[in-house]
């Protein structure tokens, strides 16, 4: 008997699926559906792990099962390959970002290879290639042509020490992660994107998203944040200044005890300029530059403020109440200042309570207003519309709503990343670079010191650029663009690689997309899928395809635990993959992580569970190697036994099973149960006496074809063995046969005064009353309720007998 050798029948069959461009996509074939499955890019940091191998089985399985169901299937990989790691590799290891990226996509992709992943290789991109990043700074100035790209001036994290803009993951605890330095706010002109000129269509269209997990679009709406309520404007008192805020209970603003401005509001300075408060607001802003706008935003966050020595005047009853600064208020959010109602409102309430502050209830406990002028005696929801009217009349306000989603602030301060393609010009300004002219190339004379600004200032030939416009000297920007938008397009991409004329073909893009099943971790279910979405739609509008959605079907796989938490290097809980495949194999790495839970729930990492699945490929191995004669033969399905009929009735309901979970809801881990529970009945049924050869056949063919996807190496070596020539993954997906699936017996339960006492086959069609019968001439039975009353027998068709005695 052979005997299972996964690395030598998986070195093989990588080898011939090269060869054979077994994986690579005809897009213009439209004779066949087309499907579109997507796993998230990776960044290339040199080494898979665990995560990685789940995600791809995941993507790859259903790939493959789709190409066997008849569909023209489209499963590319690539790699968002701009990043910080590699500057920082650049700054510890003297190796420039490009060689660095290069080595460790060559080593990923190798990798890779080893799991047996069906990709079109000839379709890969990396962000960080010139190829790539020339099309994402013709959309960047396609979106500046539009205005949905824009310039202006913003708070970004600091670090003194380093002399840089430091990305939010780079502040941790609001200090630097390089040198450990307090991480301040400093206020430098920003390149945004304007996500927020689709706020509404990116809420409203989640709607349509049928085929995405509701916690995944709960995160998101909850991050667009549209609230409905009103602008009002207040008057500084004895100034000619006012501010206004947006609030969503306009209903309260009679209760109105305070107002508060973020720190860093344009109006704060110059209000306190030359007066006592000036030296403390200062340092009140001072602190507020060191914490993040999570920390600040934070439920548990300690309330502070100060008052700034002026006064607003409330414009529907004329009172004036204290001007304050605080650490909960956002200069960014909404207009940068509150209506502090602490009657109404737990933050304020709380804020009110430490510093003394009146509070004034406008609504009481029956929600009819009070403290309100006119609106006394009226319903809450009422007033809310009709102090709206008020102060629409008054020429104060009005109806307005409001997004918790900001623009997106694209520029980094950094060098591994896509260049912004625009020039600065002493006679002509801000000036576009010309299309022609891209890409604008990352120049190599940069150093690498950590410190200062972009490294991009360090090189000469860069910075001196000539006007596109007059053609005299000028400056070209230095930020580069935040690897969100690189990755905010590659999925069109994939579609049209070669194409060296523009990003993508509409016509192509229109053909295959969107995404039938993308795949990815949760932790990218707001940003990532935001701004991709963003870019779909901009790309809607500007004319350059028709859908507005990018990804039709979203599965957002769990994490691979180990001990309890994620995998990490700190915790020395990481587990290699590549080991797991040298030891046992690509095939048993799979089928455990798709085994062990379902794919969108955690993954506790088991070394017995891996054993457990190596065990069953050698078992799957020695079944098929031992009836793979008889796999071969041309017996026909002629006076089938009670066991040939019972092993068929399994064979069909497990092919029944495992298309369903395929098809319908993604359980590789029941449809992988269903597969070993068949292997265990296999293994009885060949051990009979009398057995059909024809029977036979069909096992072994449908457990083959099952397992294939899941194993693909050894799908490919069995299918080879049982005598079959090409690819399994050439063939059609097959049907269950429905005429098996109808039985002739069924097993039914007796009871005895509600206990099970026995198990009797009977014909599937056979009357309550011949059940009844059965069961009371049944040996066994009969000796149960011998000499005892029998009081009434029920029978439940092709289920139960129960009798019940005294």
């Amino acid at each position: 008997m052979n005997v299972y050798k996964p690395n030598e029948v998986e070195a093989k069959w990588q080898k011939t699926w090269d060869q054979n461009d077994q994986y690579k996509t005809d897009t213009n074939d439209t004779t066949k559906p087309k499907y579109y499955t997507l796993e998230m890019l990776p960044y290339p940091s040199g080494k898979i792990h665990m995560g990685h191998v789940r995600n791809y089985s995941i993507g790859d399985v259903i790939a493959r099962f789709k190409k066997m169901q008849g569909y023209n299937v489209l499963h590319p990989m690539g790699w968002d390959s701009f990043g910080l790691p590699a500057e920082n590799a650049a700054i510890k290891h003297g190796i420039h970002p490009h060689k660095w990226t290069m080595e460790n996509i060559e080593d990923m992709k190798g990798q890779l290879k080893l799991l047996g992943l069906s990709y079109d290789w000839d379709r890969e991109i990396a962000t960080s290639t010139p190829e790539y990043y020339k099309f994402t700074q013709e959309i960047f100035l396609k979106f500046l042509e539009h205005g949905l790209a824009y310039k202006k001036k913003s708070f970004v994290n600091w670090c003194p020490s380093c002399e840089t803009v430091l990305a939010n993951e780079q502040v941790v605890q609001g200090a630097c992660e390089r040198c450990d330095s307090v991480v301040v706010k400093k206020d430098l002109e920003q390149w945004y994107f304007k996500t927020t000129h689709f706020a509404e269509e990116l809420l409203q269209d989640l709607d349509t998203l049928d085929g995405w997990p509701e916690k995944v679009k709960t995160m998101q709406r909850n991050w667009i944040g549209k609230s409905t309520g009103a602008e009002i404007t207040f008057d500084i008192d004895g100034i000619d200044k006012s501010v206004t805020v947006f609030t969503t209970r306009p209903d309260t603003v009679h209760g109105v005890s305070y107002m508060v401005l973020a720190p860093e509001h344009d109006l704060v300075k110059e209000l306190v300029a030359g007066t006592e408060y000036e030296e403390a607001v200062e340092k009140f802003i001072t602190k507020m530059y060191t914490m993040t706008e999570i920390e600040r935003t934070s439920s548990d966050l300690e309330k502070e403020g100060m008052f700034i020595g002026k006064h607003v005047i409330n414009p529907l009853n004329g009172q004036k109440v204290e001007l304050w600064i605080a650490n909960y208020v956002l200069a960014d959010y909404g207009t940068g200042a509150v209506m502090a109602v602490p009657a109404h409102d737990e933050r304020d309430a709380e804020f009110a309570a430490k510093y003394n502050l009146n509070v004034v209830e406008v609504i009481n406990e029956d929600n009819i207003m009070v403290n309100s002028g006119e609106f006394d005696g009226m319903e809450a929801s009422k007033a809310f519309d009709a102090i709206i009217e008020k102060i629409e009349e008054m020429g104060i306000g009005k109806k307005t709503v409001n997004y918790r989603l900001r623009d997106w602030l694209l520029s980094r301060q950094r060098y591994w990343g896509c260049p912004i393609p625009v020039v600065y010009c002493d006679e002509c300004g801000l000036v576009p670079e010309k299309k022609e002219n891209l890409p604008v190339l990352l120049p190599t004379d940069i150093e690498f010191t950590g410190k200062g600004e972009s490294p991009l200032t360090t090189s000469k030939e860069f910075m001196n650029a000539t006007c596109p416009c007059c053609g005299k000297p000028a400056r070209r920007e230095v930020d580069t663009m935040d690897t969100f938008v690189d990755s905010s397009w590659y999925f069109l991409r994939y579609i049209d690689a070669q194409n060296t004329n523009e990003p993508f073909s509409k016509d192509a893009v229109n053909n295959w997309m969107p995404v039938d099943q993308y795949i990815g971790g949760v932790e990218h279910a707001i940003m990532h899928l935001l701004y991709a979405r963003f870019f779909v739609k901009a790309f809607n509008e500007m004319g350059m395809l028709d859908f507005k959605e990018p990804f039709k079907n979203l599965l957002t796989q769990g994490m691979v635990l180990k001990d309890g938490t994620k995998m990490s290097k700190s915790k020395g809980n990481v587990v290699s993959p590549l080991e797991i495949i040298d030891e046992y194999g690509a095939d048993t790495a799979r089928l455990f992580v798709l085994f062990a839970a379902p794919p969108e729930r955690d993954l506790e990492w088991s070394e017995q569970g891996v054993e457990g699945c190596f065990r069953f490929l050698n078992r799957v191995y020695r079944l098929v190697d031992e009836l793979a004669d008889k796999a071969k033969c041309d017996a026909t399905m002629d006076e089938l036994t009670k066991e040939d009929k019972a092993m068929r009735f399994t064979i069909n309901a497990t092919l029944k099973k495992v298309t369903e979970d395929l098809n319908e809801k993604f359980g590789f881990n029941t449809a992988i149960s269903a597969l070993m529970e068949l292997i265990n009945e296999m293994y009885k049924y060949k051990e009979l006496e009398t057995r059909n050869d024809a029977v036979i056949k069909e096992a072994i063919e449908t457990i083959v074809t099952i397992i294939a996807p899941f194993a693909p190496h050894i799908g490919e070596e069995l299918w080879t063995m049982i005598g079959k020539e090409g690819s399994i993954f050439d063939i059609s997906w097959p049907a269950y046969d429905e005429s098996a699936l109808v039985k002739d017996e069924v097993e039914v339960v007796v009871q005895i005064n509600g206990k099970v006492r026995g198990k009797l086959s009977v014909a599937a069609n056979i009357s309550r009353e011949d059940m009844q019968e059965a069961a009371m001439n049944d040996e066994k039975i009969k000796a149960l309720v011998e000499g005892k009353t029998i009081v009434k027998v029920v029978a439940v068709p092709k289920k139960l007998v129960n009798i019940v005695v005294k």
